[in-house]
């Protein structure tokens, strides 16, 4: 399991072991740097795993798209290209690669099916990040295509839940807006020791615009009043006020982790690439057959190249999401409401929006057998609830 401490890979680590899986392996980024070709080549050596979670990625919202974008696409290819390539060279029998719907087009049709796949430009604000998830799926269709292999991507919509990332600096949009707006409203209670909790707990890494306010060094909760403010308004976080990016217009899907977790697990127990590409005769093919005509599904050598009579094969990558949207400005009077927040949500339309809408088609999702559980305003109160009670760990 790469990126078993992370929001999906930890949640998917938990769905296996309740369902009584416990040779389960994962290594931190401090025992396994997946970047780093040799330290990969080595695990898998001395491992061996049969299936392979590959969840570890470099992430983060509009705001690190756009400040880190070499490490956003080169990171994460080579963590793609070290997982996927010694899988291959280990003999892995299966792999699940996760990516993210950001893969597709900025003004592809909505609700976005895979097959909208390269249609169009991408997004500019997270292209970086988008080219890398699509190499990676890429890499498990031809693989699967050239070897014999079955290797699965799913693009999961926007998540949320336990272990979330709630750094200001780097965060995904629904944590971030939780964080400020719990914080403000803590700035305008005065409450300082909950603050200065919420600041240790998480500390902020100044970026080189920050540091010409606040200076160098982290910004924790040991610092004074006034290096805190100055740190909070940065991100848009003043007292009973917070300033989000963007206009509120666009329109988001989200995705309970634990829920994404399930969906995971449902793929990696039951689905094959025969059954996501929708042709049986590949199976066959793919896995060969025995005896009694049966398809032998635990006999996979790979064949190499192509089958021309099966045509083109492609977009063989899995939505997972719950086909429902809001608004960013809807979701963030979800999230006043769930803190008891009485300030003001400002937006600030000077800063970029990103992709105007973006729902994902979930028909191949339930066809093959699985959906959602969790819905919006129940998974606001659980995030939150889950983030109040890890200030206290």
């Amino acid at each position: 399991m790469a990126g078993h401490h992370g929001l999906v890979g930890s949640a998917i680590w938990n769905n296996l072991k309740a369902r009584g899986y416990n040779n389960l392996v994962g290594r931190s980024h401090r025992e396994l740097d997946l970047t780093d070709q040799y330290q990969v080549e080595k695990f898998f050596d001395r491992e061996r795993p049969d299936a392979v979670v590959l969840a570890a990625a470099f992430v983060g919202g509009i705001m690190a798209n756009s400040l880190y974008r070499a490490d956003f696409i080169m990171q994460n290819m080579k963590m793609q290209c070290n997982v996927i390539s010694n899988a291959y060279s280990h003999g892995v029998k299966k792999l699940l690669f996760l990516g993210s719907t950001c893969i597709y087009p900025k003004n592809a049709p909505q609700p976005m099916k895979e097959e909208a796949l390269l249609t169009s430009p991408l997004e500019y604000s997270n292209e970086e990040y988008a080219i890398a998830k699509i190499a990676g799926l890429k890499m498990c269709e031809s693989y699967n295509l050239q070897y014999g292999t079955n290797y699965i991507a799913v693009m999961p919509t926007n998540l949320y839940g336990p272990n979330d990332n709630f750094h200001l600096e780097n965060s995904h949009v629904m944590p971030a807006m939780m964080r400020k707006i719990y914080l403000s409203k803590l700035i305008h209670d005065n409450n300082w020791e909950a603050i200065r909790t919420d600041m240790n707990k998480r500390p902020v890494n100044p970026p080189a615009a920050l540091r010409e306010i606040v200076g160098e060094g982290n910004v924790t909760g040991q610092d004074n009043e006034e290096r805190i403010l100055a740190a909070l308004k940065f991100y848009g976080i003043e007292n009973n006020k917070v300033t989000l990016w963007g206009t509120g217009t666009p329109l988001r899907e989200f995705l309970w982790s634990e829920d994404m977790a399930d969906a995971s697990v449902h793929i990696l127990l039951n689905v094959d690439f025969s059954d996501v590409i929708g042709i049986e005769k590949y199976s066959s093919v793919f896995y060969g057959v025995k005896a009694d005509g049966t398809v032998d599904r635990n006999n996979s050598e790979g064949r190499g190249g192509a089958i021309p009579s099966l045509g083109e094969i492609r977009n063989c990558h899995i939505n997972v999401g719950t086909g429902k949207e809001l608004t960013i400005r809807e979701l963030s009077q979800l999230v006043v409401k769930m803190v008891g927040f009485e300030g003001e949500v400002a937006f600030d339309t000077s800063k970029p929006d990103g992709t105007p809408r973006k729902l994902i088609d979930v028909s191949k999702l339930h066809r093959l057998g699985w959906t959602h559980k969790v819905e919006i305003e129940e998974g606001v109160q659980k995030l939150f609830d889950w983030y109040k009670e890890s200030l206290k760990a």
